[in-house]
């Protein structure tokens, strides 16, 4: 199957906060939206949950919490630990595989992402949208590099990150007047949150096709560098980056690597043509009294 853009539009109504908690007040409505409350309650700093805590966390009765865990945990979407709490079962990871805007790009992508780990011997990303958000389909890690929060699955708001900022920037004019227009969360003094700023810097992204990002997230001294890659049809499907010590790597030096791998994994799913960027023409995507 190709890949198609990653162009989902606005995010999902009734979708849970960032943090995977209903917001306080508020249930779903229907049997579907409570059953993806349960599985939407889990999350990176919450990977283990009691019964009572997806309760709390839903906004469901503790009788609707225990059919509901009852029938995921059946099915194999959860699984129960020693301790008596919940996990995320492994009959949702076969589910994942089938995503084609996921695991298909990974599994193509990760030769080109292994040599480049191996050439940079920094941190690779490679994302795609879902909404406003920056999804990580892969998450390379490299020893002794800087620490940094990102992970297989994990996501972030797109204004924040520089995978996130490329395909923010060759998102429709709809998703960007959407992302724009709503309340941008601030991570760091850096991050940016200012409308006008970041329009700047989505225009930038475009004429260059680089997005560099310094100390925009945790934690500090973090530099991330970010290309597009392209489909069949010439569409900007996923972004890759690379994240290092501010003081270890000049962001130009990191260019020309970067963009030779997005090139290889753009022609390997077929897009007709990918340009050349030129790291002399690629400027920061912070302000100067932010450096």
């Amino acid at each position: 199957m190709p890949l198609q853009p990653t162009t989902a539009g606005a995010p999902r109504t009734g979708r849970p906060s960032s943090t995977g908690a209903t917001p306080p007040g508020s249930s779903p409505a229907t049997a579907a939206g409570r059953t993806l409350a349960v599985l939407a309650a889990f999350g990176p700093e919450h990977a283990w949950l009691s019964l009572s805590d997806i309760s709390r966390r839903t906004g469901l009765s503790l009788t609707t919490t225990h059919r509901l865990v009852g029938e995921l945990r059946q099915w194999g979407a959860l699984e129960r630990g020693s301790d008596g709490r919940y996990g995320i079962g492994l009959r949702l990871l076969e589910l994942g595989a089938l995503a084609p805007h996921g695991l298909q790009l990974r599994e193509l992508a990760l030769p080109f992402l292994d040599d480049l780990h191996h050439a940079t011997r920094a941190n690779i990303h490679l994302a795609v949208r879902d909404g406003h958000d920056v999804v990580y389909v892969e998450a390379l890690r490299a020893r002794g590099a800087i620490r940094v929060l990102s992970r297989l699955g994990g996501r972030w708001p797109l204004h924040a990150t520089g995978t996130g900022q490329v395909l923010l920037a060759y998102a429709s004019p709809q998703v960007q007047d959407e992302v724009l227009s709503s309340p941008l969360r601030r991570f760091t003094a850096n991050t940016i949150t200012d409308v006008d700023q970041l329009r700047r810097v989505l225009a930038e992204v475009r004429r260059t096709g680089v997005a560099i990002a310094e100390n925009q997230l945790p934690p500090a001294g973090a530099l991330a560098v970010a290309v597009p890659v392209r489909g069949p049809g010439d569409e900007v499907v996923a972004a890759l980056g690379v994240t290092v010590r501010q003081e270890s790597t000049k962001s130009h030096a990191l260019v020309p690597v970067l963009a030779a791998t997005a090139r290889g994994i753009s022609r390997a799913l077929g897009a007709p043509s990918v340009s050349t960027v030129d790291p002399r023409t690629v400027r920061r995507s912070v302000e100067p009294d932010l450096l």
